[in-house]
């Protein structure tokens, strides 16, 4: 019976590859319980949690009129939520049950993200408060006390995770550490940040930063190098939900959110989500003229549609060609806040052995054979 339930168990458990502690944390949506009340030990009988430093409330500044959205241009993004760029400070308000005491009270800030946060993995980020701001790196001081409240800067780091992260404000006491309960009011979503020189994505013109990461609509050119066509297309990076569609677009490569501060890692993961072959990504490709229970890929107009519809079903949205592939990818780099446009090109080889040429055979009447011909130009 013994052997019976072990059996059973191994069954039960999450594959673990190699040496790896945990399962891979590649949601962004899922996360776990923190406790509110980590005890260091047995609690004396007379312990009153209510007795110590305790957290009533935390602003965050996270109205597009507010300073946060507005020195991050985040303003734009419609969203309830705060959402700044890495490497760049933002400020929070904290409310206290009694005016702080910085020689008795301790209390540090706790961003997460996943399922399985580990501070070696940049998932688990515990900001202690300090008399000063390293540029680039995590850190906060405060810049303003107040009766019960004291104004916080946090700095970001310059490399870190892009994503959604949930904070906890944590007390320190004699017994243990009490934390803020799970709210999700004050969720940060941290952005890249092409404003900031240390930022892997940094853009040193403005006209160019205004165009590829704030400009939510264009220009497509399409048809063939005989008749080039040109339509307007809506990025629409900024409207709603289209943010978390896009993160959504990350779990659904299973990319580690380890490996999500890492522009270029994002990109190619991206690239290939954005097509449905292989990974049921987020749009079905057809060249035949046969759109059968879909749209015909000239329909679109934007990608706004087209994002939100595969967020909420899951599955490829039918049906696209090359400009609507690159429309969609460049909303979601645009969104992330990757600088990004749209290069059409024309007379595109495809060079099916590698030989760098193009072979074309012919039959013995001089027409291509097809059959045996696999170079071709789009």
């Amino acid at each position: 019976m013994s052997e019976t339930m072990s059996t059973n168990e191994e069954k039960k458990r999450p594959p673990l590859n190699g040496r790896r502690a945990l399962p891979a944390n590649n949601s962004n949506d899922e996360e776990n319980e923190v406790p509110e009340m980590e005890a260091f030990g047995l609690l004396p009988r007379g312990f009153n949690p209510k007795d110590y430093l305790r957290v009533v409330d935390i602003h965050m500044f996270k109205e597009p009129h507010e300073i946060n959205k507005q020195q991050h241009h985040t303003d734009k993004y419609y969203s309830p939520k705060l959402i700044v760029r890495r490497g760049q400070p933002f400020q929070i308000q904290i409310d206290f049950n009694r005016p702080y005491k910085p020689e008795t009270d301790q209390f540090w800030l706790e961003y997460l993200i996943g399922r399985y946060p580990q501070q070696n993995k940049g998932t688990y980020i515990p900001i202690l408060v300090g008399n000063a701001l390293k540029p680039g790196e995590w850190g906060a001081k405060i810049t303003h006390k107040e009766n019960n409240s004291i104004r916080l800067t946090i700095m970001s780091s310059a490399t870190c995770v892009v994503g959604k992260f949930r904070l906890y404000i944590a007390v320190w006491t004699p017994f243990g550490i009490l934390r803020t309960h799970r709210n999700s009011a004050t969720d940060t979503y941290i952005l890249f940040n092409p404003w900031c020189q240390q930022d892997a994505v940094y853009l040193d013109d403005e006209k160019e930063r205004e165009e590829y990461v704030l400009n939510d609509v264009g220009i497509v050119f399409h048809g063939n190098i005989n008749d080039i066509k040109l339509r307007s297309w809506s990025y629409g990076q900024f409207e709603e939900n289209i943010l978390d569609a896009c993160l959504f677009l990350m779990d659904k490569a299973e990319l580690e959110l380890s490996g999500r501060g890492n522009p270029v890692k994002i990109c190619r993961v991206a690239s290939a989500v954005i097509n449905s072959r292989d990974d049921n990504g987020v749009i079905a490709g057809s060249w035949d003229n046969a759109y059968t229970y879909g749209v015909a890929p000239s329909a679109w107009t934007g990608s706004v549609d087209i994002l939100l519809e595969y967020y909420s079903s899951k599955q490829p949205v039918r049906y696209g060609q090359c400009w609507v592939f690159a429309g969609v990818f460049n909303t979601f780099l645009r969104c992330l806040g990757i600088p990004a446009r749209l290069v059409t090109n024309y007379s595109s080889a495809h060079d099916n052995n590698a030989n760098l040429q193009l072979d074309f055979f012919l039959d013995h009447e001089g027409k291509l054979d097809t059959k045996i011909t696999k170079d071709s130009v789009w």
